[in-house]
């Protein structure tokens, strides 16, 4: 029933997923040679042209990328594949603990191995042939090895760990999975900006004063404790702007891309910033990271029963050991397929997210300037050639960021700021 259940449910995901892409290819294709007309005054013909080319190569290689996947997931589960490779490190060592670790380290690199294709391609070639790849070949397998041993030094060690609970921790290990899951999670949200990103980036403080005067200004009306400003180096990968806050406590910091300082203007990275900071204000980010957990709480729940059913690893291609543990090979299971089980939700959190930016978009509006966030916000779509004429049921299914001319309408309706005058 299972094996039933899981090849429709995939079959399904690739049909409603080609209906999609074929959906918005369509319609891009067939405005791409008029620019909307609330856009036609800021963005020309070219440039309009550009992001269409660009979304369509995008949705190409994304088809291409998720009859792959299910290739592999077909060949690793029903195929045999995981029994292959568990067979494979079980003739390497006679401990059934490294035997597990082993596995999930081995189906780690092989992922790893098997996105490296469309990763170089989308790199070297989709992103160079629209302008945006400033990745050099050096600094693109520098980052990958730092990737890889980070992988070792942090998620082998908490693989080992979850290993453990499930062995040790008793019927309710799952539990306590869980609250490691957490914990781990709340670390490297506090380490990430200090410790784990300037691994890869390089991250200065903001110089330009009047810049920085009116950024803490937004911030002290916004009642947000700034431990920082600071810009990162994100020109050397790539053309594409943003701007985040990130971290807690006194290990929160506002970063800017250089590529956005360059574009917009005080007035505009302003607007973007209260954008920001309206996720801040109506805790859009802890309710995500509190909505995690309580989904991985119900993952851990589901895994601790199903580990123990035979029939989840018969009727997905695995012959469960019976002289030893098989917790490393329920947990890659359940992580490969819950995807296929959940594809379908996919619009609910995609209006979810939406409706957290229009959120975001009215608190800018409130705070700084909603016609310094629109010409800010055109100016990105342009530079970062974001389809303007995206197709509707697309869009919905997918994007966590409404269709920009719906965004614009929303914001043009917005209540003027106050505190503009204070700027003016």
């Amino acid at each position: 029933m299972l094996t039933l259940l899981f090849v429709a449910l995939l079959l399904a995901g690739i049909i409603v997923r080609v209906w999609l892409a074929s959906r918005q290819i369509r319609h891009v294709l067939r405005h791409r040679d008029t620019v909307p007309p609330e856009f036609a005054a800021r963005i020309g013909l070219t440039s309009h042209q550009r992001a269409a080319d660009y979304t369509v190569a995008r949705v190409r290689l994304g088809i291409m990328e998720r009859f792959f996947d299910a290739a592999v997931l077909i060949a690793l589960t029903l195929l045999g594949g995981l029994q292959a490779i568990d067979n494979l490190v079980g003739g390497l060592t006679s401990n059934d603990f490294l035997r597990q670790l082993l596995l999930i380290a081995a189906v780690g690199l092989l992922f790893g191995l098997l996105e490296l294709p469309f990763t170089l391609w989308r790199q070297f070639r989709l992103e160079s042939r629209f302008g945006f790849n400033r990745m050099t070949p050096g600094l693109f397998v520098r980052d990958a090895l730092k990737g890889l041993l980070l992988t070792f030094i942090i998620g082998l060690p908490l693989a080992a760990a979850v290993l453990w609970l499930m062995a040790q921790a008793g019927a309710y290990w799952w539990v306590w999975a869980w609250a490691l899951w957490v914990g781990f999670s709340l670390l490297t949200l506090l380490l990430a900006p200090t410790v784990i990103a300037p691994m890869f980036n390089k991250f200065t403080p903001l110089e330009n004063a009047d810049l920085s005067s009116r950024i803490q200004q937004l911030a002290q009306r916004c009642g947000f404790a700034i431990n920082g400003l600071f810009v990162m180096d994100g020109s050397r990968r790539s053309g594409h702007g943003n701007a985040y806050f990130t971290g807690f406590g006194k290990s929160r910091r506002i970063v800017f891309f250089d590529t956005l300082l360059a574009r917009l203007d005080g007035a505009e990275i302003e607007a973007v910033l209260a954008h920001e900071l309206g996720h801040f204000a109506h805790r859009h980010i802890v309710k995500r990271i509190v909505m995690s957990f309580v989904l991985a709480l119900g993952f851990f729940a589901l895994l601790g029963w199903l580990a123990g059913q035979p029939w989840f690893y018969a009727q997905l291609g695995v012959v469960p050991h019976l002289n030893g543990r098989n917790d490393a090979m329920a947990l890659l299971l359940l992580f490969m397929v819950v995807p296929v089980f959940t594809f379908l939700l996919t619009p609910l959190g995609s209006w979810y997210s939406r409706r957290d930016e229009f959120q975001a978009d009215h608190y800018a509006a409130t705070q700084s300037s909603a016609n310094q966030l629109v010409s800010a916000l055109v100016k990105l779509y342009d530079d970062n050639a974001a389809t303007l004429t995206p197709d509707p049921v697309h869009s919905a299914f997918y994007d966590s960021h409404p269709p920009a001319a719906i965004r614009i309408r929303h914001l043009n309706r917005a209540p003027v700021a106050p505190v503009m005058a204070v700027h003016q």
